[in-house]
C-alpha cells in the first residue's frame, strides 16, 4: 500500500489527536492509502519535518489546516517536483475554494487520493512564498496586533481582530513608495498594497476570488492617497462588488513589483503571517511552481 504523508496544524482550526487521526487513517485506507501523519506548532519547520519522514522528490504530502499552514506546505514544496494534497480545515480556506477542491473532509481526502496534478502558480516576496495574497500597510499591522492580544490578554480571534482594526485606523499609516512595474517608475502614498497570487475579482459576486491559478501573472492593487475616510468607503463599494469603479482604488496585472521604501524594513503579511522585510521588496510571479491535486477539471483558467 502506498503511503502519503499527512502535515497537520496543531492549532484550533485543523484539529488533532486520536480521533482525526482514526478519521484520516481511516478515510485513505478507504482509497487504498497508507498514510503517515505529522504535526506542525510552534517551532517545528515543514522542511526538517519532512526531511525526518524520508519525504523524497516524488513524495505526496497533504497538508491539513487553514491557509497559514497549506502556504507553509506549499512554500516547501515549490518547484521540487513533490505534489501537495489539501484539507481545507481553517476557517476561510481561500485556496481550497479557488481551486474547486471540496470542503468536507471525505470530499478533499477523495481529491487528495484521485484528483488530477495541475500546475499551479505561487507568489514570492524577497524570495518567501503565498499561494493567495500578500499585503502592505494597513492590513498586516491588523493582523500583527491582533496576535499580540490574543497572546498578550487571551483574547478570541475576532474580538482581537476588531480591537486592532480599531487601533490601526487610529494611528492609520502611510507608506511614501516608489514603485516600478511594468518598465515604469512612479511615487506613491498609500495606507494599503494588497498583491495577489493571480488576479482577484473586485467586482460582481465572485468578488474575492480568483477565477484560475495558472495565468503567470501578480494582480497588483492599492488604494492613492486615500484617507480613513476614503478606505471605508472603499471597503462599502467592497461589501456590494463595486471597488473597481472607485476613482481611488488602481489595479494592475504584472509579473514582477519592486517597491522601494525610505525605511530600512517594513511589515508584510504573507498568507495572514506577517513578518519585517528589508527594502526593496521585489514581488515576482513563479508559473507552475507547485504541483496541485485538484478535483478533474478544476484548476486551469
Amino acid at each position: 500500500m502506498p503511503k502519503t504523508i499527512v502535515v497537520l496544524n496543531k492549532g484550533a482550526g485543523s484539529g488533532h489527536g486520536s480521533e482525526r487521526e482514526t478519521e484520516l487513517t481511516s478515510l485513505f485506507q478507504g482509497h487504498g492509502i497508507g498514510i503517515e501523519i505529522l504535526y506542525l506548532g510552534e517551532g517545528v519547520e515543514v522542511g526538517p519535518l519532512l526531511a525526518q519522514a524520508g519525504a523524497g522528490p516524488d513524495a505526496t504530502v497533504v497538508a491539513g489546516g487553514g491557509d497559514g499552514t497549506i502556504s507553509a506546505v506549499a512554500a516547501e514544496l515549490a518547484g521540487t517536483g513533490r505534489t501537495l494534497g489539501v484539507l481545507p480545515l481553517g476557517t476561510l480556506n481561500h485556496f481550497a475554494k479557488d481551486l474547486g477542491i471540496p470542503l468536507d473532509l471525505p470530499g478533499a481526502v477523495e481529491t487528495a487520493a484521485r484528483g488530477s496534478v495541475r500546475g499551479v502558480d505561487v507568489g514570492e516576496v524577497n524570495g518567501r512564498v503565498f499561494v493567495n495574497n500578500s499585503g502592505l500597510g494597513l492590513y498586516p499591522r491588523i493582523v500583527s496586533k491582533r496576535e499580540e492580544e490574543q497572546k498578550s490578554k487571551g483574547t478570541g480571534k475576532w474580538p482581537a481582530f476588531a480591537r486592532a482594526t480599531v487601533d490601526a485606523f487610529r494611528y492609520y499609516p502611510f507608506l511614501h513608495l516608489r514603485i516600478h512595474l511594468d518598465g515604469e517608475e512612479r511615487a506613491l502614498k498609500t495606507a494599503f498594497i494588497f498583491v495577489g497570487n493571480n488576479e482577484y475579482e473586485v467586482a460582481g459576486l465572485s468578488f474575492g476570488g480568483r477565477a484560475c491559478l495558472n495565468s503567470g501573472k501578480l494582480g497588483f492593487y492599492l488604494a492613492n492617497r486615500t484617507g480613513r475616510l476614503g478606505i471605508l468607503r472603499l471597503a462599502c463599494r467592497a461589501l456590494f462588488g463595486r471597488v473597481d469603479e472607485a476613482p481611488d482604488f488602481e489595479r494592475f496585472c504584472v509579473d514582477e513589483i519592486r517597491i522601494q521604501s525610505g525605511k530600512r524594513s517594513l511589515l508584510v503579511a504573507t498568507d495572514g503571517e506577517v513578518t519585517r522585510m528589508r527594502t526593496p521588496l521585489l514581488y515576482r510571479i513563479r508559473p507552475g511552481a507547485l504541483r496541485v491535486l485538484v478535483p478533474a477539471g478544476k484548476g486551469e483558467c
